[in-house]
């Protein structure tokens, strides 16, 4: 039986990624949202109906993406986008499906990081800011981007935001500020082919973040945004004569302006045929830390004044408009966390502020990103006349280092860099199905390494500490996935409904829910132990998570902890590896050596969450990955010595292993990772190394032949088996370079089996550090899904089908 030319149909299900924390990452045009999320940029459609979430990720950039920014030219709507690898790159509108835009050019003029975009979008005209403290003024001729002017900065800071306006006469100002306290205004005139400084504009006493302009009739509004916590705004008035002003010098082309921070001094910009004045208009005081970003409303017809919004480090956002009788500007509206109880850590509501807030194209939304990576989103309710937050996307903000499904597939576990573990489920509401995350079980103070499944209601993950943490699934979050993705509920009476982080505390704490009603003493806290005192911003009410929908971040910062059950002791370093029996009766884990003494398997029985002693010893350097086999009866141990070992139980009664056989040569260089197939009668497995080789071993009574090898093209960092048909498997794995290969396999000539490689564009763009199969339980007819886990940051559900 040949399974040779057999292509597997793969698309995406599912993609979750953080946006990153920069002001100028993210841009809005009709019906698309891009954000730079790690070194790729999101593209997420925030009006669509189904909820589908994050629908591409573009690879092009090899670090952090810090600007991103929309340009309609000749008909198309471009992408441009700079970032901490030096390069601005443009995107283009494919014809196809998938993806929708394609990379049509990159340079690297700059020689630092790219922080800052400012377009023109009528005449393909735009400028870039970096950190090598200058500005790139660039042009689009037929899809390519060409460099026309190089400004350096004087005196020298680093350029953080940038603006660009046309004047009455078609001269264009440029509005430039960055790490100094000042904003400088370029101005090139219509005649004229380079810009040149006319104005600097000083006020601010911090960094400015935020560049914005808006016409307002026949005038000009530009608003700064500051981490002195102020936002400025600054009138552009033309003069109709030229009227010669005592208040303003010229020297050297830039206006003299008072230092004091009120001052209300005149700035001359344009020629003489056409001439602004630029004041000061009006300070906006309310926020109470740094302000990130600044956005003018979009005009519209039924505009009659401009409206502004700001996103600050203080959780908030704030809509601002002049009062139409007095001509203040007030704050018209507040989004985020208004309370006094914001908690003192990320687990409690504390989310470092939100770095980006920004209009949709018709100003009836407006979405804002935090520090954990998610968007939030509000909708303006004309009947209501309020703001009403909505359904937005999150994921995580650093390399993803592992994930796992629950044994029923019916949620996925990732945890990873960011300190924080993430529960992912569908939402099936009639005919629509999407993807969200519906807890954050596990917020750290470390990176997190390693996560497994512990039955359906029970997860145990390690860190870079020296112990391990279980934690429990409480009843709330059970309900809620139950209730909108159409499972049974598995919590029985005895776990706790949700969980906190005391303050000052270090563990997840189980507590139990309270009606809306109780209250102690005058305030609610009477669920909170033994009517005891307690933190208000701890109390869980029943109410808080009877959601018809998936959790907003507000309720996943808050309320989603899963309690923390035990602690796992024993290990001398950070913990490397974890793996869970699959009848939820043993744990064995394993921490980075670098000698015999501490390169050993620890098991932990989960009765009594005491250590099987003696640990297993087989290994000289750290143990990366370990697997139970389908029934328990062997456990595989990989490592950086490059040998694989199997330990087998010595008895169905006993929960002791001791060493079966081992490979001291099993690959020329480290192996990386392992897996089990999943069948009944014969006993394969598959080993991943750096020496750029999958190879797949029959293990027959005490030994263990190589009876497949296939080549890869770089270091294979992950693997998984899955069960195809009766006597077919079907193998996945994951090289340091992001491409992922899938290879179908009898099991009478595992010889027969050929790689299949997925194609490039769904495939991570940086290494691969996990891959797990969804259990065929949950699997639709002979789709099969899997979950892949990335350095880039992303998490993917992949539909596979042959």
């Amino acid at each position: 039986m040949s399974l040779q030319g057999q292509q597997p149909d793969v698309t995406f299900d599912f993609i979750a990624a953080g946006g990153n924390r920069h002001p100028s990452a993210a841009d809005w045009a009709p019906s698309l949202v891009a954000f730079g999320a790690g070194n790729n940029i999101a593209l997420w459609n925030p009006e669509d109906e189904f909820h589908v979430g994050i629908s591409a990720l573009l690879a092009g950039h090899n670090d952090q993406v810090n600007a991103v920014k929309f340009l309609d030219w000749e008909g198309e709507r471009l992408i441009i986008s700079g970032g901490s690898d030096k390069t601005v790159r443009l995107w283009k509108p494919t014809r196809a499906t998938f993806p929708p835009y394609e990379e049509v050019c990159c340079l690297a003029e700059h020689s630092g990081s790219v922080n800052s975009i400012a377009v023109l979008s009528d005449d393909g005209f735009f400028v870039t800011g970096a950190a090598d403290g200058t500005l790139k003024v660039w042009k689009l001729q037929d899809l390519s981007m060409q460099v026309v002017q190089a400004i350096s900065l004087k005196p020298h800071y680093l350029p953080l935001s940038s603006a660009l306006t046309r004047l009455a006469d078609g001269s264009i100002v440029l509005a430039v500020g960055g790490t100094s306290t000042v904003i400088q205004l370029f101005v090139r005139l219509v005649d004229a082919l380079e810009f040149v400084i006319q104005a600097t504009l000083t006020g601010h006493e911090g960094w400015i973040r935020s560049l914005d302009f808006v016409h307002d009739g026949e005038d000009i509004l530009l608003a700064s945004a500051s981490q002195d916590k102020y936002i400025r705004l600054w009138r552009f008035r033309r003069l109709l004569t030229a009227e010669p002003d005592a208040k303003i010098g010229i020297a050297g082309g830039t206006a003299i302006s008072a230092e004091k921070p009120l001052s209300n001094k005149a700035h001359l910009v344009g020629n003489a045929d056409c001439q602004y004045t630029v004041t000061f208009e009006a300070l906006l005081i309310g926020h109470e830390d740094w302000v990130y970003t600044a956005k003018w409303r979009p005009p519209t017809e039924k505009d009659v004044l401009p409206t502004l919004l700001s996103a600050s480090a203080d959780n908030s956002l704030a809509v601002w408009i002049a009062d139409e009788a007095s001509g203040v500007w007030v704050c018209n509206a507040r989004l985020g966390e208004i309370s006094a109880q914001k908690g003192s850590t990320t687990a409690t509501g504390s989310t470092g502020g939100f770095w980006i807030g920004m209009w949709q194209p018709n100003g009836q939304s407006v979405v804002s990103l935090g520090r954990t990576g998610s968007w939030r989103r509000w909708i303006h309710s004309l009947e209501k006349d309020m703001w009403e937050q909505a359904v937005g996307v999150s994921g995580h903000t650093k390399e993803v280092q592992s994930l796992v499904w629950a044994p029923d597939g019916s949620y996925l576990l990732t945890t990873g860099s960011d300190q924080s573990t993430r529960m992912f489920a569908e939402w099936r509401r009639d005919s629509k199905r999407s993807w969200h995350e519906f807890a954050r079980p596990q917020i750290h103070g470390y990176d997190l390494n390693c996560i497994d499944s512990i039955g359906q209601n029970q997860f145990v993950s390690g860190a870079e500490e020296k112990l391990l943490r279980v934690f429990n699934k409480p009843k709330a979050i059970d309900a809620l996935v139950a209730r909108l993705s159409g499972t049974k509920p598995t919590v029985n009476g005895e776990l706790a409904d949700a969980a906190n982080v005391p303050v000052l505390g270090l563990s997840n704490k189980a507590v139990a829910a309270m009606d809306d009603d109780e209250h102690v003493d005058g305030i609610m806290v009477r669920a909170v132990g033994e009517h005891e005192a307690a933190d208000p911003s701890s109390i869980v009410r029943k109410s808080t998570l009877a959601l018809e929908h998936p959790p907003l971040e507000d309720h996943l910062a808050r309320h989603t902890l899963w309690p923390e059950h035990e602690k796992l002791y024993g290990h001398g370093y950070e913990i490397a590896a974890v793996a869970a029996s699959h009848d939820g009766s043993l744990v064995a884990t394993a921490c980075k050596a670098s000698s015999i003494d501490h390169a050993v398997i620890r098991l932990y029985e989960t009765k009594a969450w005491r250590e099987l002693k003696p640990p297993l010893t087989a290994h000289s350097l750290t143990v990366t990955s370990l697997a139970f086999s389908g029934d328990d009866k062997y456990l595989l141990s990989v490592g950086r010595d490059r040998q694989w070992v199997v330990f087998s139980r010595k008895s169905a009664a006993q929960c002791n292993y001791q060493l079966l056989t081992s490979n001291p040569k099993g690959h020329a260089r480290m192996i990386l990772d392992c897996d089990w197939a999943p069948l009944d009668t014969d006993y394969f497995f598959a080993t991943a190394g750096r020496d750029k080789a999958v190879k797949i071993w029959k293990l027959r009574s005490n030994t263990a032949d190589c009876v497949k090898s296939m080549a890869a093209t770089a270091a294979v960092t992950a693997v998984a088996f899955s069960k195809r048909r009766s006597e077919e498997l079907t193998l996945a794995y994951g090289t340091d370079d992001g491409d992922i290969t899938i290879a179908f396999l009898h099991v009478s000539d595992p010889e027969l089996a050929q790689p299949n490689h997925l194609a490039k564009l769904i495939c991570p763009s940086k290494s691969v550090s996990r891959l797990i199969w969804r259990p065929d339980a949950a699997a639709l007819g002979r789709k099969k899904q899997l979950a892949a886990a990335s350095d880039d940051g992303s998490v993917r559900i992949l539909n596979v089908a042959s």
